[in-house]
């Protein structure tokens, strides 16, 4: 088997389990098999599929049709022009969290620290420690997530202080400049509505907010007054749906909206 038959055939079997995007999801997880970037796959269309290249091949697609993320076979995500790595101890980073970083990175904050709540992979706190040049710390209150997000800040050389804690417990009154989080926000209740890649294989920890999927928007907006300095600011990513509730917990808030129009990003000076 070619490499050009591999592809055809993957994309063929990813399309009939219903898989968006068949043929890029072929081409990363060929690419992914073989240790080569997709260019290649078309510069070498008439090799022949070595048998090693065919059994991970084989295995990823698999993998793939059962509902596990590409992100989870591949080990890797990008988000803000870099690589990530990621395992399902953390989310997937989405580029709609883009717009949380872009927010901190236009606001002109006092002088101080500035604290990632919920890091994950670390791609909100890695991204702002290399874009802003600024003090960073990130917190989060699962170790396996903080091991990924420290192996992801050794790769890309950022200085971000990683902390293991819940929300923002354990961090000193008025010592914080700026928080910046993308905290769980989907009730529990809407479990049943998610696509099997996400409620199968992500952490539900960073998924699911119990009642009404604003309780780590409660908290964080109230120790929030506890933790930063005076003048600092707070950056929520917010779900499509959460930007009334919000208002109503932190009035004062300005909201903006995402590409397609759908209140995604809360900020607001403490």
């Amino acid at each position: 088997m070619t490499v050009r038959q591999a592809l055809e055939q993957g994309t063929e079997l990813l399309e009939k389990s219903g898989i968006d995007a068949p043929r890029l999801t072929a081409e990363v997880l060929l690419s992914h098999a073989i240790r080569q970037p997709k260019q290649w796959l078309y510069a070498h269309s008439t090799d022949e599929l070595r048998e090693l290249w065919w059994i991970h091949y084989g295995r990823y697609l698999h993998e793939r049709m059962k509902g596990k993320p590409t992100q989870y076979i591949t080990g890797i995500q990008e988000f803000y022009g870099r690589d990530f790595q990621v395992t399902p101890a953390v989310l997937i980073p989405r580029p709609e969290t883009e717009l949380l970083v872009e927010a901190v990175l236009q606001t002109l904050l006092p002088k101080g620290p500035i604290l990632d709540i919920g890091t994950g992979s670390g791609a909100i706190a890695i991204t702002l420690a290399l874009e802003a040049k600024a003090q960073i710390a990130a917190v989060d209150i699962s170790p396996e997530a903080l091991q990924v997000a420290k192996a992801n800040a050794a790769t890309l050389g950022a200085d971000v202080h990683f902390l293991q804690g819940d929300l923002l417990e354990a961090i000193a009154p008025q010592s914080l400049a700026a928080i910046v989080s993308n905290p769980p926000y989907i009730p529990k209740t809407q479990q049943d509505t998610l696509q099997r890649e996400v409620v199968d294989h992500e952490p539900h920890l960073a998924l699911f907010s119990e009642e009404d999927g604003m309780q780590h928007y409660r908290r964080i907006i109230e120790q929030s007054k506890r933790v930063l300095i005076p003048g600092g600011w707070l950056f929520l990513e917010l779900a499509f749906d959460t930007a009334p509730k919000l208002k109503r917990l932190l009035p004062e808030a300005e909201i903006r909206p995402d590409l397609a129009g759908h209140p995604r990003i809360a900020i607001a000076q403490i």
